[in-house]
């Protein structure tokens, strides 16, 4: 459990980050729909650190299981559906867009095992 909660504290961290750099770093030098995109990615990012959280946080008994497929799939997300966002508003269309929809369904996945992990979970 506790790897788990480091991976989405580092994550959430990396959300922040993210968004600052939009913010902050990326304002001015990408058009408005590239930002628009950007920040898409670092707000999924932090939506799915927290769920990464949530998971970790789950990590116990007979749902141990569970909640760590929900967490990797969490992960696989972010770097698939976010990485692919932050790439394609930074260096344009190319063919790392195919694989955002592969970290949406990720994130699909990852909230439904989530819910399964929780029928196993004991008060």
């Amino acid at each position: 459990m506790s790897t788990w909660l480091a991976v989405a504290a580092l994550n959430g961290a990396l959300a922040v980050l993210a968004g600052a750099f939009a913010a902050h770093g990326l304002e001015g030098r990408l058009d408005a729909h590239a930002l628009d995109i950007f920040q898409t990615g670092a707000r999924y990012h932090m939506y799915h650190a927290l769920a990464l959280g949530l998971a970790a946080l789950a990590m116990r008994g007979d749902a141990a299981p569970r909640a760590r497929l929900s967490a990797w799939l969490f992960l696989s997300g972010i770097v698939l559906f976010c990485g692919s966002l932050y790439m394609l508003a930074l260096t344009g269309p190319s063919a790392i867009v195919l694989v955002t929809p592969v970290g949406g369904l990720a994130f699909l996945g990852g909230w439904m095992a989530l819910a399964w992990t929780a029928m196993k979970l004991k008060a």
